[in-house]
Protein backbone atom coordinates (compact mmCIF):
# COMPACT_ATOMS: atom_id res chain seq x y z
CA UNK A 1 0.00 0.00 0.00
CA UNK A 2 1.39 3.48 -0.86
CA UNK A 3 -0.21 6.78 1.11
CA UNK A 4 -0.11 9.86 -0.96
CA UNK A 5 1.19 12.62 1.27
CA UNK A 6 2.12 14.97 -1.51
CA UNK A 7 -0.47 17.87 0.70
CA UNK A 8 0.88 16.92 3.36
CA UNK A 9 3.46 19.40 5.54
CA UNK A 10 6.57 17.52 6.14
CA UNK A 11 6.03 17.34 10.45
CA UNK A 12 2.65 15.53 9.72
CA UNK A 13 3.39 13.26 6.86
CA UNK A 14 4.69 11.14 9.92
CA UNK A 15 1.64 11.18 11.97
CA UNK A 16 0.16 10.55 8.73
CA UNK A 17 1.69 7.49 8.53
CA UNK A 18 1.28 6.51 11.85
CA UNK A 19 -2.63 7.36 11.52
CA UNK A 20 -2.74 5.28 8.31
CA UNK A 21 -1.01 1.90 9.90
CA UNK A 22 -3.67 2.13 12.42
CA UNK A 23 -6.40 2.97 9.96
CA UNK A 24 -5.80 0.15 7.42
CA UNK A 25 -5.42 -2.29 9.89
CA UNK A 26 -8.86 -3.44 10.24
CA UNK A 27 -9.25 -3.43 13.90
CA UNK A 28 -12.13 -3.58 15.77
CA UNK A 29 -12.70 -2.43 19.22
CA UNK A 30 -13.88 -4.07 22.47
CA UNK A 31 -16.54 -1.94 23.53
CA UNK A 32 -18.33 0.97 22.89
CA UNK A 33 -19.06 3.97 24.87
CA UNK A 34 -22.65 5.58 25.35
CA UNK A 35 -24.96 6.25 22.88
CA UNK A 36 -26.51 10.07 22.37
CA UNK A 37 -29.45 11.75 20.46
CA UNK A 38 -30.06 15.08 19.19
CA UNK A 39 -33.15 15.69 17.20
CA UNK A 40 -33.72 12.96 14.75
CA UNK A 41 -29.93 11.94 14.82
CA UNK A 42 -28.79 8.64 16.93
CA UNK A 43 -24.97 8.36 17.75
CA UNK A 44 -23.26 5.42 19.28
CA UNK A 45 -19.67 3.54 19.21
CA UNK A 46 -17.96 6.64 19.73
CA UNK A 47 -14.80 6.03 20.34
CA UNK A 48 -10.72 7.28 20.23
CA UNK A 49 -7.83 5.27 19.02
CA UNK A 50 -4.53 5.36 21.56
CA UNK A 51 -1.78 7.56 20.31
CA UNK A 52 1.84 7.56 20.83
CA UNK A 53 4.00 10.28 22.91
CA UNK A 54 4.43 13.18 20.50
CA UNK A 55 2.10 11.99 17.75
CA UNK A 56 0.68 15.51 16.74
CA UNK A 57 -3.09 13.79 15.58
CA UNK A 58 -5.20 11.49 16.64
CA UNK A 59 -8.61 10.07 15.32
CA UNK A 60 -12.26 9.77 16.45
CA UNK A 61 -14.61 7.24 15.15
CA UNK A 62 -18.48 6.97 15.43
CA UNK A 63 -21.57 5.89 14.30
CA UNK A 64 -24.36 8.31 13.25
CA UNK A 65 -27.70 7.24 12.16
CA UNK A 66 -30.66 9.75 10.67
CA UNK A 67 -33.92 8.62 11.92
CA UNK A 68 -35.59 11.72 10.09
CA UNK A 69 -36.91 12.23 6.96
CA UNK A 70 -34.56 15.39 6.08
CA UNK A 71 -31.10 15.39 5.35
CA UNK A 72 -28.22 16.99 7.55
CA UNK A 73 -25.01 17.02 7.85
CA UNK A 74 -21.79 16.47 10.43
CA UNK A 75 -19.88 20.17 9.64
CA UNK A 76 -17.16 19.81 12.25
CA UNK A 77 -15.97 19.84 16.07
CA UNK A 78 -14.41 21.09 18.93
CA UNK A 79 -12.19 19.33 21.61
CA UNK A 80 -10.26 20.50 24.38
CA UNK A 81 -7.85 17.53 23.52
CA UNK A 82 -6.63 19.63 20.56
CA UNK A 83 -6.41 22.79 18.83
CA UNK A 84 -8.76 21.79 16.06
CA UNK A 85 -11.22 18.69 14.66
CA UNK A 86 -11.25 18.17 10.69
CA UNK A 87 -13.66 15.81 9.09
CA UNK A 88 -11.18 13.43 6.70
CA UNK A 89 -12.18 10.92 4.36
CA UNK A 90 -9.69 7.98 3.19
CA UNK A 91 -10.18 6.23 -0.13
CA UNK A 92 -7.99 3.82 -2.01
CA UNK A 93 -6.71 4.19 -5.70
CA UNK A 94 -4.73 1.46 -6.88
CA UNK A 95 -2.73 0.64 -4.16
CA UNK A 96 -2.48 4.63 -3.29
CA UNK A 97 -4.52 5.63 0.28
CA UNK A 98 -5.35 9.01 0.08
CA UNK A 99 -6.94 11.19 3.00
CA UNK A 100 -8.29 14.18 3.01
CA UNK A 101 -10.28 16.90 4.53
CA UNK A 102 -14.32 17.44 4.10
CA UNK A 103 -16.12 20.13 4.34
CA UNK A 104 -18.87 17.96 5.77
CA UNK A 105 -20.06 14.40 5.75
CA UNK A 106 -23.88 13.73 4.73
CA UNK A 107 -26.61 12.43 6.76
CA UNK A 108 -28.99 10.70 4.48
CA UNK A 109 -32.64 10.20 5.82
CA UNK A 110 -32.50 6.62 6.75
CA UNK A 111 -29.20 5.51 6.63
CA UNK A 112 -26.06 5.47 9.44
CA UNK A 113 -22.82 7.30 8.72
CA UNK A 114 -20.67 4.45 10.30
CA UNK A 115 -16.53 6.18 10.96
CA UNK A 116 -14.51 2.62 11.73
CA UNK A 117 -10.73 2.07 11.22
CA UNK A 118 -9.89 1.39 7.51
CA UNK A 119 -11.34 2.90 4.46
CA UNK A 120 -13.91 5.46 5.29
CA UNK A 121 -14.36 8.80 7.53
CA UNK A 122 -12.95 9.46 10.59
CA UNK A 123 -12.58 12.55 12.69
CA UNK A 124 -8.99 13.76 12.78
CA UNK A 125 -8.19 15.55 16.21
CA UNK A 126 -4.69 18.02 14.72
CA UNK A 127 -2.63 19.56 17.63
CA UNK A 128 -3.32 17.33 20.55
CA UNK A 129 -1.98 18.77 23.64
CA UNK A 130 -1.17 15.23 25.27
CA UNK A 131 -1.15 11.77 24.14
CA UNK A 132 -4.53 9.73 24.01
CA UNK A 133 -4.37 6.72 26.80
CA UNK A 134 -6.55 3.48 26.68
CA UNK A 135 -8.85 3.77 29.37
CA UNK A 136 -9.25 7.96 29.40
CA UNK A 137 -12.39 9.74 27.97
CA UNK A 138 -12.30 13.25 26.86
CA UNK A 139 -15.43 15.98 25.97
CA UNK A 140 -15.99 16.94 22.34
CA UNK A 141 -18.55 18.80 21.04
CA UNK A 142 -19.82 17.85 17.59
CA UNK A 143 -21.87 20.42 14.83
CA UNK A 144 -24.18 19.51 12.32
CA UNK A 145 -25.76 21.64 10.15
CA UNK A 146 -29.43 21.21 10.73
CA UNK A 147 -30.25 19.85 14.34
CA UNK A 148 -26.84 21.76 16.32
CA UNK A 149 -24.48 21.21 18.35
CA UNK A 150 -23.99 18.13 20.41
CA UNK A 151 -21.93 17.44 23.30
CA UNK A 152 -20.31 13.87 23.26
CA UNK A 153 -17.91 12.03 25.64
CA UNK A 154 -15.39 9.72 23.52
CA UNK A 155 -13.61 6.81 25.16
CA UNK A 156 -9.68 5.99 24.22
CA UNK A 157 -9.66 2.28 23.37
CA UNK A 158 -7.30 -0.15 22.44
CA UNK A 159 -8.39 -2.23 18.97
CA UNK A 160 -8.90 -5.67 19.82
CA UNK A 161 -6.53 -6.60 16.75
CA UNK A 162 -3.04 -5.34 16.45
CA UNK A 163 -2.33 -3.78 13.18
CA UNK A 164 -0.94 -6.16 10.83
CA UNK A 165 3.05 -5.61 10.18
CA UNK A 166 3.93 -4.51 6.62
CA UNK A 167 1.33 -2.26 5.56
CA UNK A 168 3.75 1.18 5.61
CA UNK A 169 6.61 1.84 3.41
Amino acid sequence: MKIALHTLAPGRAVAACALAFALGSGASFNSYAQSYKLKDLELSQVRATPTVAGAPTGAVYLSVANRGKSPDRLIGGNTPRAKRVELHTMNMTGDVMRMREVDGMELKPGETLAMSPGMGNHLMLVGLTAPLKVGEKFPMNLRFEKSGTLEIEVAVEQASTPPAHGHMH
